[in-house]
């Protein structure tokens, strides 16, 4: 189960369907992920409205989160993964890294059962929480920014790609986003979700200093260029 939940779906075509590839265990990891992480809040803060800790629990379980416990569990070394997303990078990817972890952890209960798998979870996640508690974790900004605009403006953020450069190996995204007929940005990143994260920091930071100081600082806000009929698609982000 160990060799499958670091076997990721492109090493597993290339060897002709043979093998499987490690998507269940990422499934079944990601339930008991959750529910290790609920139990630990709500045994642990009693005081907290529901509201508040399904917030904590969405920073931890994050992208972020599980991409810094592979590393550290050394995943990135480990991972099988096919030609082409070893030539793209894909053993340095947030999503193919945070994916094994989950399939880690599916595979560490069903070998060793809930007991153990919470003691392994809680090893590194309870650090996380406390991050989360006084505020030193890395900030999800496009979720910021969403619940900025719908509690403010009633709307939804919107993100168009301002350009592309570079060649198809290392591309550069740069990305606008707007909100309440107002671009912000743009923000940079080897992919689009990163590049739609940098323009929702940039978005977000200036929006509430511009709420709490009476005036933008830092990025401002550029008046809304006309847009073709079709517009710009909403963005939503993978939970």
């Amino acid at each position: 189960m160990l060799n499958l939940a670091f076997c990721h779906r492109s090493f597993a075509n290339e060897q002709g369907g043979g093998i499987g590839n490690n998507e269940r265990l990422e499934f079944f990891g990601d339930s008991v992920l959750g529910v290790v992480v609920a139990e630990y809040l709500y045994e642990t803060l009693p005081d907290r409205a529901e509201g508040d800790l399904a917030k904590i629990k969405s920073f931890v379980v994050s992208e972020a989160t599980l991409t810094g416990i592979a590393r550290e569990l050394r995943v990135d070394n480990f991972i099988l993964i096919g030609r082409g997303e070893e030539f793209s990078g894909g053993r340095s990817k947030k999503a193919i890294l945070a994916d094994a972890t989950e399939a880690v952890i599916g595979a560490y209960f069903l070998d060793s059962g809930l007991r153990e798998a919470r003691k392994f979870v809680l090893r590194f996640l309870v650090p996380e929480i406390a991050k989360v508690l006084e505020d030193r974790h890395e900030k999800d900004y496009k979720t910021l920014l969403q619940e900025y605009a719908q509690k403010r403006y009633k709307s939804y953020p919107k993100y168009v790609v301002a350009k592309r450069t570079g060649p198809d190996h290392d591309r550069v995204f740069w990305i606008e986003v707007e909100v309440a007929g107002k671009n912000y940005g743009p923000g940079k990143g080897p992919n689009k979700k990163q590049a739609e994260q940098a323009a929702a920091s940039l978005a977000y930071e200036s929006l509430t200093r511009s709420s709490n100081a009476g005036r933008p600082h830092g990025s401002q806000p550029r008046n809304r260029r006309p847009r073709s009929r079709g517009g710009s698609r909403k963005q939503m982000r993978r939970s």
